[in-house]
């Protein structure tokens, strides 16, 4: 059996696995990522990042890297598809009584986004094909034992959680499964050759039950999404790619040839579907964030709905504080234990992520609830009242700022 030690595991290669692999290593920490696939996982296709989520890229010194590939929205368009009619539209860039408000949106391809994280770490920090079985606790030593399924037992002074949806990490932090939201969500992508035409804004659509949006990322490739609560006996083609994508195309309703052909010129190997899940707020309000020298960040801390597109970019907060925190907590030269720092510094982690992530699940969880349900005075409600405020809450929670990648001295 092999045994080795590290002084920082993170388990998954995703969003929040590499910007915090790469946050500690621009503070000097070095760290070793655990990937289960042998590959870097990019189903998804592509991503919105915010306000926010530029911020810790940023931090990361990546952002100009990745605004170069992708074209900058200029605001959201919301449109029924009862009616056909737009029924809000709210632009990024607003000038108010306390001076200019400008928000940054941008389609981001999950490939390159993870590519370019990755490119920045050095050599030999990722392991693929390292699946994590099972976790030990030495509380006499302060270390973690890994064990893996090749049968390779890793020693960690700190143990990161990023392993998404299922994490492993969670589950010996006590959390249960995420919940079944009732919904659930086709993410596409498509590449129009000769160009797609459409003005730089994100396109969303709603009524009947369903939600969709359509994204572009650049002058040829175009992101969307579809969410809707499958009955019975739409649950069955949701695992058939061409039922799939008949389906969503009897859906869309009352919308322009020009979105209809988004959709049509999709190919099936480039949707994926999958089942909506949440933590229940409750769940983070009472749970261990962190214990000891563990802890979880991304969708293993918070997953949610995607209804405000917050997923990515609060995992990259997360990314942030967390290096922030064990940085100091590492690099420290003080009379307390090095252990203890470490769970200090988490501790102080957990605090600052709670209820930044209760509040976007509930609120995620809300909006989805109201953009789409269905009803006579539902969609009254939503597509006369409620349009442009959704739309504003987008840019609401797009405005929080977890700040730069620095160890107080």
């Amino acid at each position: 059996m092999e045994k080795s030690v590290e002084d920082v595991v993170i388990v998954g290669a995703g969003i929040a696995g590499l910007a915090t692999a790469l946050g500690l290593h621009r503070l000097g920490i070095r760290s070793l990522v655990l990937e289960s696939g042998d590959s870097l996982r990019t189903s998804g296709f592509a991503l919105g990042i915010w306000t926010n989520g530029w911020r810790a890229l940023d931090a990361l010194g990546v952002g100009d890297i990745l605004r170069s590939n992708h074209k900058q929205l200029t605001g959201i368009t919301t449109t029924s598809v009862i009616s056909g009619l737009t029924t809000s539209q709210l632009p990024f860039t607003a000038i108010h009584s306390w001076g200019r408000d400008d928000h940054d949106l941008r389609a981001v391809n999950r490939k390159m986004l993870l590519e370019t994280l990755e490119s920045e770490l050095p050599k030999g920090t990722i392991r693929f094909s390292s699946k994590v079985v099972s976790i030990e606790t030495d509380h006499h030593h302060h270390f973690n034992s890994i064990h893996l399924a090749d049968g390779t037992v890793l020693q960690s002074k700190v143990l990161i959680g990023c392993d998404g949806v299922n994490s492993v990490v969670a589950r010996f932090l006590g959390f249960s499964k995420p919940s079944f939201a009732g919904r659930s969500g086709v993410r596409g992508l498509v590449d129009f050759e000769n160009g797609h035409g459409f003005e730089p804004k994100f396109m969303q659509f709603f009524g009947k039950g369903i939600r969709y949006g359509v994204i572009p990322c650049d002058d040829r490739t175009v992101y969307w999404f579809f969410a809707f609560s499958p009955s019975p006996q739409e649950r069955e083609v949701e695992d058939d790619p061409t039922k799939l994508k008949q389906f969503i195309l009897s859906k869309l309703g009352k919308v322009s040839d020009n979105i209809r052909a988004v959709l049509k010129k999709t190919q099936v190997q480039n949707m994926v579907c999958s089942q909506l899940r949440f933590r229940p707020p409750w769940e983070l309000l009472w749970g261990n964030i962190s214990k000891d020298n563990v802890c979880v960040a991304g969708d293993a801390l918070h997953p949610m709905t995607p209804d405000l597109g917050q997923g990515g970019c609060v995992a990259l907060e997360d990314s942030i504080v967390l290096a922030r925190v064990l940085a100091e907590a590492l690099k420290e030269k003080a009379s307390e234990k090095e252990h203890e720092r470490i769970q200090k510094g988490l501790e102080k982690y957990a605090r600052e992520r709670r209820w930044r992530s209760i509040d976007l699940i509930s609120t995620s969880y809300m909006v989805g609830f109201m953009q789409q349900s269905d009803g006579v005075m539902m969609n009254f409600v939503r597509d006369k009242i409620m349009a442009k405020f959704m739309a504003g809450m987008l840019l609401k929670k797009a405005g929080f700022d977890c700040g730069k990648l620095t160890v107080s001295s």
